[in-house]
């Protein structure tokens, strides 16, 4: 349904490492980069970043949340660790959220810029 998604952010450099290492474990990439834009994805990128024009393009909208898929748990567990290391806040731990699905296994951070991002895995097991 969604072919692509693009988010402004304040430091390009900054949100491309961010990225580089939250990404990585989950299998996407970094497919593109041009003045101050950078595409991410697998197949082709799904995912811009931006480097804000203005201020008022920084905050993120109200109940924005974005999802990434994982392949398995481990790389949910990957994606969370490599993100606190990269610099966001966490915004809950990588684990079962049975109210969703009982195979429902994600983990949840803040990037630099305030965005809410997960990691989800819905297949069975450990």
């Amino acid at each position: 349904m969604i072919d692509h998604i693009s988010l402004a952010v304040a430091d390009i450099t900054r949100s491309m490492a961010f990225y580089d290492a939250v990404l990585t474990p989950l299998g996407y990439r970094r497919m593109m980069e041009f003045d101050g834009v950078a595409g991410y994805g697998d197949r082709h990128p799904t995912l811009w970043l931006g480097r804000a024009e203005t201020p008022e393009t920084l905050a993120p909208p109200a109940g924005f949340h974005l999802a990434f898929v994982a392949p398995d748990r481990a790389s949910v567990e990957a994606f969370y660790q490599a993100a606190l290391v990269a610099g966001a806040d966490d915004n809950g731990a990588p684990g079962l959220r049975p109210h969703y699905h009982p195979d429902y296994y994600a983990a949840f951070v803040i990037d630099p810029d305030g965005y809410r991002i997960e990691a989800v895995c819905h297949q069975p097991g450990g």
